[in-house]
């Protein structure tokens, strides 16, 4: 008597859901253009409306100076030309001293990185003074910039490249050493020299990482300038000194008014960065398709 075969499967003919066959993960969706322009539109009425909330619900009448609502801000200080005008010189100076600032800090910081991409030497010997200015505290060194350098653009420019500086030396070497090493295998066959091999390989290919850092920095040297406004305060007031002022004088209008106009300005500058950075990175990298 003979027992009855089953025939299998042959090898590789399992269907799609057989146990064991994980399925193929759907790729996730991402939010259409009009659902992406009304998310910041829907965060900012939000913002309004606690704003609000908190001037007329969470403080009683009398003390509704501390936190004025939005409308009040706006005819006071933004529609009225007398008190706009001083902010708005006092953020050009701010804006002059935090682009200074930047300027230098992405030139030393970019060269920095490259010297210490030479050799590991040299980023032992240097790398922990970087980190040193990253973790000093700034205000702790004002009153030394003021005896060495005046109270007045110097010492405030100075206090934006101590603060941005770090970021750009840290993403530049990272760029830099993450090089792919069949690209660097490449470059050796041709016989290619440092400098060669630097513009044309190594820089490229750190500049995703360069703007990673250009877009820290660009917010960081803001900030630098706006504290050096509120601890330098020889010559021109920047927007920092007016935020100190209005603050003294209890103008709790012209003192929102101004914490906005600083903010919208870092904002800016950070869009404008991302914008130039997505321009000069193009469509190779993910970074520029993303939006980071």
């Amino acid at each position: 008597m003979t027992v009855p075969t089953s025939t299998a499967p042959a090898t590789g003919a399992v269907s799609a859901g057989t146990v064991g066959t994980p399925a193929p993960a759907a790729p996730a969706r991402r939010p259409g253009p009009r659902v992406a322009r009304l998310v910041p539109l829907g965060s900012l009425a939000l913002a309004v409306g606690v704003w609000y909330a908190v001037s007329y619900l969470a403080l009683p009448p009398d003390r509704r100076f501390l936190v004025p609502p939005p409308h009040q801000v706006l005819t006071v200080s933004f529609l009225d030309w007398t008190h706009l005008q001083p902010m708005l010189q006092a953020l050009a100076l701010t804006a002059q001293v935090a682009l200074a600032g930047l300027v230098i800090a992405v030139l030393i910081g970019v060269g920095t990185a490259v010297v210490m991409s030479r050799t590991r030497l040299l980023e032992r010997l240097l790398y922990p003074y970087a980190v040193v200015l990253q973790t000093v505290p700034i205000l702790a060194l004002v009153p030394l910039l003021g005896m060495w350098f005046g109270f007045g653009f110097t010492s405030r420019v100075i206090v934006c490249v101590l603060i941005a500086l770090f970021p750009m030396i840290s993403n530049t070497l990272f760029g830099l050493q993450s090089v792919d090493q069949a690209h660097h295998d490449l470059f050796t066959l041709q016989k290619a020299s440092r400098w060669a091999r630097l513009r044309g390989l190594e820089l490229p290919a750190a500049l995703p990482a360069i703007f990673t850092g250009l877009r820290t920095s660009s917010g960081l040297s803001v900030i630098g300038a706006i504290v050096g406004d509120m601890f330098f305060k020889q010559g021109s007031p920047g927007i920092g000194t007016l935020l100190d002022v209005y603050r003294a004088r209890l103008q709790s209008e012209d003192l929102f008014a101004a914490i906005l106009l600083a903010s919208l300005f870092g904002v800016a500058v950070f869009a404008l960065f991302t914008l130039l950075g997505r321009v000069c990175v193009g469509s190779w990298h993910a970074s520029a398709a993303d939006g980071h």
